[in-house]
């Protein structure tokens, strides 16, 4: 396989190229500086020989591995995406190489006593012995997804310079903007041209997941108004009074920070008001599609109620679908996912297959004729200063994408 030390290489390269997203932005991709490390693997993935290799406008980038066998294999993909979360900086990003990590806490960085400590992170300690990439605690890392691009594009110069190991014409895609939720939307399937493919997004090592939150955006304005507060008896109506009636009327221990496996949620995410206008808004989620319309359902209803209380339509809400549980679409095509957990017990790690609290491209991709399972890229701690990635798991991932490929064809062959 390809060595440690390249692994590494490749991977710091990526992440300290800054390519946070951007929500308010309407450009794709939504912030100019994510085409810096685009334009950066369209070279590289033209070094390492691969073929068709194409970046649009939006600055989707796919290329071709062709076959190297004489009998017709489905056409299979690995997609994976470049930006990062706006969450948190993505600015100057400074990974630290923990060698032979003992189990012990990780000063990420002294001044500011920021420790990466096993007491909280339990998962830590499953990688000791091993090589971990931490930040400098004043950044993410960039894992979520560029340690999927690492495995990709690794596992992809393996092939080049193997070609004993069979395989059909695989198709590779990197996307911008995922992280905004719209990693898929201008992603054009037909030209992509795979059968199926895998999203090389996940976390820990071992996780193969076909099942995935359905999700929707709302935004709930209430309209009050202002009178001068020393004349404001029975004509003032405070916006902010009326929001904190309205988020006390929702379940609260169905938020995130109280569910856990398939249950949903609604989670508030942003507040901005003043006596004369308030806006709330929320990402709600469930697995259950039933479920979901049910909290989607639960949301107007309450609208209605405030607005019958006050005798006028002063609070209103828009709520947008953002995507669905690709069970729906995976299903039928569930062979797809055996051929990941065969290659995943091949290479003697143990499947993890449970259901995502969360979305990636592949749900999208999966709606849109792209059946998309999603495999684990290795990282822990998405989207803030505690994230890291253990090298060993990037270079097992690589493996798995090395044996999907070798598997397919072994299956298809007459």
């Amino acid at each position: 396989m390809i060595s440690k030390n390249k692994i590494i290489d490749r991977f710091v390269s990526y992440v300290t190229v800054d390519t946070q997203s951007d929500h308010e932005s309407d450009s794709t991709p939504s912030t100019k500086k994510q085409w810096d490390l685009a334009n950066k693997l369209v070279e590289e993935l033209k070094l390492i020989g691969l073929q068709d290799v194409e970046i649009d406008e939006h600055a989707y980038i796919m290329a071709t591995l062709p076959s190297n066998v004489n009998f017709e294999v489905p056409v299979i993909g690995f997609i994976s995406h470049f930006d990062t979360s706006p969450d948190f900086t993505g600015t100057n990003v400074k990974p630290q190489i923990i060698e032979d990590y003992e189990g012990k806490d990780i000063v990420l960085n002294k001044e500011l006593d920021i420790i990466l400590s096993p007491d909280y992170f339990e998962d830590l300690l499953q990688y000791k012995g091993q090589t971990i990439i931490t930040t400098d605690g004043t950044t993410l890392l960039g894992a979520d997804d560029k340690a999927g691009i690492t495995e990709i594009v690794s596992a992809m110069e393996y092939l080049v310079n193997n070609p004993q190991i069979p395989h059909g014409k695989i198709r590779i895609g990197f996307t911008p903007d995922e992280e905004i939720g719209r990693g898929a939307h201008k992603f054009d399937v037909e030209k992509f041209g795979a059968e199926w493919a895998y999203t090389m997004d996940g976390s820990q090592i071992g996780e193969l997941e076909y099942e995935n939150f359905n999700a929707a955006g709302a935004v709930v304005t209430i309209k009050g108004k202002i009178v001068h507060p020393g004349y404001a008896k029975d004509k003032m109506i405070n916006s902010m009074y009326i929001a904190q009636d309205f988020i006390n009327s929702l379940p609260r221990l169905e938020t995130p920070e109280h569910t856990e496996d398939r249950q949903g949620f609604f989670h508030l995410t942003d507040i901005k008001g003043d006596v004369e206008e308030t806006k709330l808004k929320y990402i709600i989620r469930d697995h259950d599609k039933a479920h979901f319309e049910a909290r989607k359902e639960m949301i107007q209803d309450l609208v209605e109620e405030i607005n019958i209380q006050h005798e006028d339509e002063i609070i209103k809400v828009e709520i947008k679908d953002q995507y669905f549980n690709m069970s729906e679409k995976i299903q039928p095509v569930m062979h797809i996912v055996d051929i990941a957990e065969e290659a995943m017990k091949a290479l003697d790690i143990a499947p993890l297959i449970k259901p995502i609290r969360g979305g990636t491209d592949g749900s999208q991709l999966s709606f849109m004729g792209l059946p998309c399972p999603n495999i684990f890229a290795g990282g822990h701690n998405f989207h803030g200063r505690f994230e890291y990635v253990p090298v060993e798991s990037m270079q097992k991932a690589m493996a798995v994408i090395v044996k999907i490929a070798e598997i397919t064809s072994e299956k298809y062959q007459k």
